[in-house]
């Protein structure tokens, strides 16, 4: 498994619906989201991208997840990506969430059979109870949260990708959350985590990227750019 993002300078990653938009005089103005990104992740590596609101972390995110098109530069992915950018992202509302976990669990590349059997234990981690046999429009944001982590995390995808998934559920389920990644991560996944927790992302992360303004800041060990971005930050 492996994942590359690379962009010929002076080529820029600007998804459509992404970055800033303006309108002037009955003209359009695209603003850059990302401007020469350029980085790798092989298996077992865990990434942490930070920065200010704005700096274009979900954005990126969205691009590598295949949410939103680049226009330009090339993302290569050799592995099975699930995401956890949005509550929404996957999920069919108006489906039970026993149904959610079977749609996806198919979607992963487990027969029909396979995800059966995955929807007692997903359920259970994610704690929902009778509410597993109910639509998902039915639940609070948090308990879809709950579901979508469970399911994102119960396939054992090649490349996981999660924008702030620390801050839902009760301190116990964080606390089954960070085990659970942990546990993803050794076993050979890739892990590409956007906060702004910088405590999580130390700990959780071996490589940090710093995006400033959809640029590349600084791109090192975890602890060097992540007390480098304090500094700014505190500063």
């Amino acid at each position: 498994m492996r994942f590359r993002v690379y962009e010929k300078t002076p080529g820029t990653i600007s998804p459509e619906g992404a970055g800033i938009f303006a309108q002037r005089n009955r003209s359009h103005r695209w603003v850059e989201a990302l401007s020469n990104i350029n980085f790798d992740l092989q298996e077992g590596q865990r990434l942490g991208i930070i920065g200010r609101n704005g700096s274009g972390k979900s954005t990126l995110l969205k691009v590598i997840a295949g949410l939103l098109p680049a226009t330009k530069g090339t993302i290569n992915i050799e592995g099975q990506v699930s995401s956890l950018i949005d509550i929404a992202h996957g999920m069919r509302i108006e489906a039970t969430g026993e149904r959610n976990i079977l749609l996806r669990g198919m979607i992963a590349g487990l027969s029909k059979r396979e995800a059966k059997r995955r929807i007692s234990d997903i359920a259970t981690f994610a704690e929902l109870g009778d509410f597993i046999k109910m639509p998902v429009r039915t639940y609070s944001s948090g308990m879809a949260m709950r579901l979508n982590f469970s399911i994102a995390t119960a396939f054992n995808p090649d490349i996981l990708i999660v924008d702030e998934w620390i801050g839902a559920g009760d301190r116990a389920f964080q606390k089954k959350a960070r085990s659970r990644m942990q546990e993803l991560v050794d076993a050979a996944g890739a892990l590409i985590l956007a906060s702004h927790d910088l405590d999580l992302v130390e700990r959780m992360a071996d490589r940090v990227l710093w995006l400033d303004a959809g640029h590349v800041k600084a791109f090192g060990g975890a602890k060097d750019v992540v007390e480098r971005y304090r500094e700014t930050v505190d500063g």
